[in-house]
Formats: structure tokens, sequence, C-alpha cells
């Protein structure tokens, strides 16, 4: 059957937020990535039907889409300690401290906070931060 198999493969990470639009509008620019067809943004003026339900981002070279769900309330993660653990987190590398260090950057322009800043670890280089909606993400050199 030409590599087919009977176990099931990782299609979507998926992000539950309370705006679908704007969570995949900065994983859109963090990333690269572009909208699976027909989750666009529509044209200014009208309305965003699918931005208040669930949107779906594609890696430009295939694997993993990274999805947004739109729930009605969502508790930030008190991460690494509090009443609202993270349960997940994407980590996110880039080649070299010099990626890391522009990285970082644009990752704050973008709207990210800075949970922990590790970038001088000489074991592990890397920013620990929340995206728009609170979920942790790390970028490192790997």
């Amino acid at each position: 059957m030409g590599g087919e198999t009977s176990r099931a493969a990782l299609r979507s990470v998926v992000l539950d937020c309370t705006d679908a639009r704007a969570l995949a509008e900065f994983y859109r620019e963090l990333l690269g990535w572009g909208y699976r067809p027909g989750d666009e943004p529509p044209p200014p003026g009208r309305p965003d039907d699918a931005g208040r339900d669930w949107l779906v981002l594609r890696a430009p070279h295939g694997g993993t889409d990274l999805a947004f769900q739109q729930v009605g309330q969502l508790p930030r993660a008190t991460w690494p300690e509090g009443p609202h653990p993270q349960q997940l987190h994407l980590d996110l590398a880039v080649g070299t401290a010099e990626a890391l260090d522009a990285e970082h950057e644009r990752v704050l322009g973008l709207g990210a906070q800075l949970l922990r800043d590790r970038r001088e670890d000489p074991d592990e280089p890397l920013y620990v931060y929340a995206d728009p909606a609170g979920h942790p993400f790390c970028v490192f050199v790997g």
C-alpha cells in the first residue's frame, strides 16, 4: 500500500484562544506560514466568520499544521508556577546565537511577552515567551 500505515498521524497542533484571528495572525507573522485556503482574513469591512471559530496555518513545505480554536474564555497559563499550568508549549529553533538575538527583537515586536531569559546559558541559550493569548513558547539555538 505504498507507505500507508494504520497508525494515526499528527495533523495539527491546536491552540485554544479567545481571538482566533489575532492569535493566528501572530503566528503567521512569527513563522511566515500561510492560511489554509478559505481561512484568509476577509477584505476590510467584511465579517470574519472563519475568524470567530477555527483557523489553520500551514507550513510552507508541508508537515504539521497549527490551528486556532475560538473559546469563550481561557485563563492565561501561569508558567512556571501557579493555578493554570501550560499543558503544552511550542519549541521554535534558530540556527545561531545571532539569529536568536534578532528573533528575540522580532518576537517582542509582534506582541509576545518575555517570561524567561536564558540567552547566556552556555548549554542551551533560549528565551521563553507567552504569545498574546498567554500560551508559553520557546525560541532556542538548535
